[in-house]
């Protein structure tokens, strides 16, 4: 399936994979409030065998025939800090 990637300009690290160049047409408006503007990054034919880094071609997929889109949220940061606390 052909899908688009587009970055969100206000929160780093967020894309969303949609199947339709038209990104407005497809999201629900409380998203695109949210998400837009979008910039955008790579378009793909995306299979369910394929690897992508951070999710599941299976659930993109599934995500894109159901509603249209995909959101891939970013990762949390978490503060070294934080971090080093939960080791002890």
């Amino acid at each position: 399936m052909r899908c688009y990637v587009y970055r969100s300009a206000r929160h780093s690290g967020t894309y969303i994979y949609v199947s339709s160049r038209r990104v407005l047409e497809v999201l629900p408006p409380a998203l695109a409030e949210r998400f837009l503007p979008a910039e955008p990054v790579m378009e793909l034919v995306l299979t369910p065998q394929q690897r992508l880094a951070r999710e599941s071609a299976q659930q993109v997929l599934a995500n894109l025939l159901a509603q249209g889109f995909h959101l891939q949220l970013s990762v949390p940061v978490i503060p070294l800090s934080a971090e080093t606390s939960l080791l002890q």
